[in-house]
Order: C-alpha cells, then sequence, then structure tokens
C-alpha cells in the first residue's frame, strides 16, 4: 500500500491521476531543494511530473534540472506517497503518485530554466522540517532515521 499524505480525499471530487518523480539529493550534511514562488512560495524537493511518454527516470533528471539548474544520478528508489490536491498551475484536481529517490548532485549548469524556482541548499536536518509537503517530510525524516 502506498501511503496517502496531505489533505482529505473529497468524495464529490474527480482526481486526475498525474504521476511524478522527486529526489533527494544530498551532499554531506546538505541536501538540494528548490524553492517555488508560486502559486503559494514553498520549499520542495526538486522534481515533478512525468510527461505521456517520457520514463521516470528521464522525467527526474530533466524536472531537477529545470528547477535546480544541477545535472544529478541516482542511487535508489526510496518509495511513493499518494497526495490528493489541486494544481492551480493546471487547474485540475490531481492524485499526485509521487516516487522519491535519492541521489546525489553532479554538476551545476547555472540557474534553473524554470520561472519562479531557486536552488537552496539546506542542512537535511532543517529541511526535514522546513519541505512544504508531509510526503518530502516523511522520506527525508526516513532517510534520517527520525
Amino acid at each position: 500500500m502506498i501511503r496517502r499524505v496531505g489533505e482529505r480525499v473529497q468524495a464529490t471530487q474527480r482526481y486526475q491521476l498525474r504521476p511524478g518523480v522527486y529526489a533527494i539529493l544530498r551532499r554531506g550534511d546538505l541536501v538540494l531543494l528548490t524553492h517555488q514562488a508560486e502559486p503559494v512560495p514553498e520549499l520542495q524537493l526538486p522534481g515533478g511530473g512525468i510527461d505521456p511518454g517520457e520514463q521516470p527516470i528521464a522525467a527526474l533528471h530533466r524536472e531537477v534540472y529545470e528547477e535546480t539548474g544541477w545535472t544529478m544520478r541516482v542511487t535508489r528508489r526510496l518509495g511513493a506517497f499518494r497526495r490528493f490536491t489541486y494544481m492551480p498551475d493546471y487547474d485540475i484536481w490531481a492524485e499526485k503518485l509521487c516516487a522519491v529517490y535519492l541521489g546525489a548532485p553532479v554538476l551545476r549548469k547555472g540557474s534553473p530554466p524554470e520561472p519562479g524556482h531557486l536552488a537552496l541548499w539546506l542542512p537535511a536536518v532543517e529541511a526535514a522540517d522546513a519541505l512544504g509537503n508531509a510526503g518530502d517530510r516523511h522520506f527525508m525524516r526516513r532517510l534520517l532515521g527520525k
């Protein structure tokens, strides 16, 4: 069973399945995160939706680069969570099926090309409380043994 986090499912609402991939990118005691300015300012694990026909790991590399400006390598899959939420960028109610991977940043190529994103380094112990959604926090805490 995949853990459900966040808002309660609204029985009268129809949700569109939105698979996505996210990464905890560690360098020593630090993790690379993205700050998304809109629609609500929030610290997040870098990652996002898998486009139709796209392979999950390819999507992860693309999303990490778009949101942080970094390339990365994948170490292993940590697990997944489900989140039911409204996505104002797409004007949809979504069942987000989020796979989370452990990896490492490799090379900074520049600023994040995706507007409204900023790459940030935080100590992993701080990130465990600062991340904006319960699924991200869960996997960071689990990785830290909390």
